[in-house]
């Protein structure tokens, strides 16, 4: 459901469609600004903007909806371009890099010389925007007075895109192949005349091959560390929103910006996936510009707007729902807490037995409550868990896990004899001893219907290698107990009187998760095992809660879909080869953008194959298609990335081929070897 678009706005915006920005070695970034009509007389805040993504055409409608509404508003919208995408000039090589900090602060000295602008500067954006824009505000800038972060990280080894609990996540791949494709793209020529192909060639031929290097930092190091905030959070001094979903990769920061940053801190997470909270899926969407509006007038105006009276953290407690792939979305009801950890918070402690969970005081149904059991879980098992990070781009969330069930050891309570409810994030320890000197866990938390079907709550996956911390790898010694805690996800969720709370346990999650080089057998004591709940009783103060206005946004300029897209996933088993695939189609169809003339299109698909228990026939494979095209100018491009191993290593094969006018003008190919460090 789109947020609904306003056409009555209280002031009339002007709009710069490009302006150039000097950097400090000569280099110069494209802008893209809205501003009130009159803020040359009378100076605005302005809100900064600073991605990857490509503000002239790819990012357009969502840009405009946003940053023509803040201007509407009283406050400039500035969406500039990192340096080497979209129009500007130069090369962009890795993400997150110091050159893109030092380019940032460039752009807010940049802004506090301009005559429309006060010098008051807030930085916000959705996964990369909201990592740099924290990352910008541990810098302390005189300019930036404070941050709107959705769907981003403090930490960018333990939770983001490339790696989960220490192992390999498979959007790794995935976000690396978005990427290559993104840094395939040329400027308009329109905005940077005859140099665009230049500019282009330059781009093909220096981004690099990013998942390469990603792949090459297994453990968490100095590479890692760099654009941590989590390094230092007292670096940061100013006001931050950090903005999750539950369907998202990104709701554990949100909980420990809120304890940590010494500065105002808000968080807010709903049921979304990883979009801004306006467009939400799953809903219910919010309008959340008229929430960031009240931010950046209170920080960035000095207006009162009450932001400190408020809880720091609200979040979407949700509804037991049958298990979907997709949802419109997710019944439920928005709970507060006045800080985190929250005295609201009962940590409660379930004992496993053998396939059973028991709460403090019951009794385990069985005699041999400390009989060990082992589990050598199939290869296949993952193939209904959805994407590590929900895009709502096709059926993504994780399926039915009685799918997945099979393949693991099951620990299940009786039947719940009144309802519970959980905020938090669940840790399961673990007495374990490995067949392997590699191995990994999978740990998921489901809500079981009274029929059997089984709604995934949350999970976590662990390298077990990285039990002592994911800095410090040992291998295991096989046949050696070990004790490891695996934290899960943070959640809300709320689990109804006659369902059973189900713990599963496996011995890998594939393809969310690459798993070892080896098949592993894992055995649990189970009397030495159990889970720890952070339940949450219902709290009447949260029926007084106000609630958040209809979502809503500027119009977006006009566009016309000359093909519609589509997403899927399909998982099929060939049981003459016993190979599974996951086949995910991501087909963005084509559109026109009327006000700049241009014909855009964007599609790709992903397979991630498995056959049998060979561990050294996993393979991940991804193609993505880009094609711009105005007049008598097309430009296509397509890249392919496959990601298989052995034992020993990795290797990448990678390939990107560029068009102009239907006549390839470029070419290149990468074959790459990484080994594999306990992993």
């Amino acid at each position: 459901m789109a947020a609904k678009a306003v056409h009555d706005l209280p002031n009339e915006v002007e709009v710069i469609e490009h302006q150039w920005i000097p950097m400090r070695d000569g280099t110069r970034l494209s802008a893209r600004i809205w501003r009130p009509v009159g803020a040359e007389q009378t100076p605005v805040p302005a809100v900064l903007e600073f991605i990857p993504y490509r503000k002239r055409d790819i990012k357009r409608m969502r840009d405009t909806q946003i940053h023509h509404y803040f201007a509407a508003h009283g406050h400039a919208g500035v969406r500039v371009d990192l340096r080497g995408s979209g129009d500007s000039e130069g090369v962009l090589t890795d993400e997150y890099l110091l050159q893109e900090q030092e380019d940032a602060e460039d752009i807010l000295s940049w802004l506090d010389e301009q005559p429309w602008c006060t010098g008051d500067v807030g930085m916000m954006g959705i996964s990369w925007g909201g990592f740099n824009a924290l990352q910008v505000a541990a810098r302390r800038p005189p300019q930036l007075k404070a941050v709107i972060a959705v769907a981003a990280t403090d930490d960018r080894y333990a939770d983001d895109v490339h790696y989960k609990g220490g192992c390999l996540l498979n959007d790794n791949l995935s976000w690396a192949s978005v990427m290559l494709a993104f840094n395939s793209m040329p400027p308009d020529p329109k905005i940077v005349g005859e140099r665009w192909r230049e500019m282009w060639m330059q781009r093909l031929e220096d981004s690099g091959l990013w998942v390469k290097r990603w792949m090459s930092h297994p453990q968490r190091d100095d590479y890692w560390r760099h654009g941590s905030v989590c390094e230092n959070y007292s670096a940061i001094q100013v006001p931050v929103m950090i903005v999750s979903g539950w369907a998202d990769g990104y709701p554990n920061p949100v909980f420990r910006l809120v304890e940590n940053l010494q500065a105002p801190c808000k968080g807010l997470v709903g049921p979304w996936s990883h979009i801004y909270p306006h467009m939400g899926l799953p809903g219910p969407q919010i309008g959340f510009l008229q929430e960031a509006l009240r931010w950046w007038d209170q920080w960035l105006l000095g207006e009162e707007r009450g932001i400190l009276e408020e809880p720091p953290l609200r979040v979407w407690m949700q509804d037991s729902v049958r298990p979907r792939t997709q949802y419109a979305s997710r019944p439920g009801r928005w709970v507060a807490e006045p800080g985190w950890p929250s005295p609201n918070i009962h940590w409660t402690r379930l004992q496993l037995s053998p396939r059973h969970m028991q709460w403090p005081g019951e009794a385990p149904p069985e005699t041999d409550a400390d009989k060990p059991v082992s589990i050598q879980s199939p290869l296949s098992l993952g193939l209904f868990g959805g994407k590590w990070c929900s895009y709502n781009n096709g059926p993504d969330l994780p399926y039915d896990q009685r799918e997945e069930d099979g393949g693991a050891l099951i620990f299940d309570t009786q039947p719940l004899e009144q309802a519970v409810e959980i905020l938090g994030a669940p840790m399961v320890e673990l007495e374990l001893e490995s067949s392997r000197p590699v191995a990994q866990v999978a740990v998921r938390l489901s809500d079981e219907a009274p029929d059997g079907k089984a709604t995934r709550v949350t999970y976590g996956v662990l390298n077990l290698c990285h039990r002592h911390g994911h800095d410090q790898p040992a291998y295991l010694e096989p046949g050696v107990r070990e004790r490891v805690r695996v934290p899960l996800d943070h959640i809300a969720q709320s689990f109804p009187r006659g369902h059973r709370i189900r713990l599963a346990v496996s011995t890998s999650y594939w393809p969310l998760a690459w798993p070892p080089p080896q098949a592993v057998r894992l055995t649990l004591y189970p009397d030495r095992c159990h889970l720890e709940l952070p339940v949450r009783p219902p709290r009447e103060e949260d029926r007084g809660l106000p609630a958040f206005d209809e979502a809503e946004a500027a119009p977006p300029p006009a566009s016309t879909a000359l093909e519609h897209g589509h997403g899927n996933w399909i998982v099929s088993r060939d049981l003459a080869r016993d190979e599974s695939t996951l086949h995910v189609i991501e087909d963005d169809g084509r559109a026109y953008l009327e006000d700049v003339d241009l014909e855009i299109e964007r599609s790709a698909d992903e397979w991630y194959r498995a056959r049998g228990d060979d561990f050294t026939s996993l393979s991940g494979e991804v193609i993505h298609r880009r094609r711009l095209r105005r007049g008598d100018w097309s430009i296509y491009t397509e890249t392919r990335t496959l990601l298989i191993c052995d034992e020993g290593h990795f290797r990448i094969h990678a390939t990107l081929d560029a068009y102009e006018n239907g006549l390839r003008v470029f070419a290149k190919t990468w074959d790459e070897r990484v080994p594999r460090a306990f992993l």
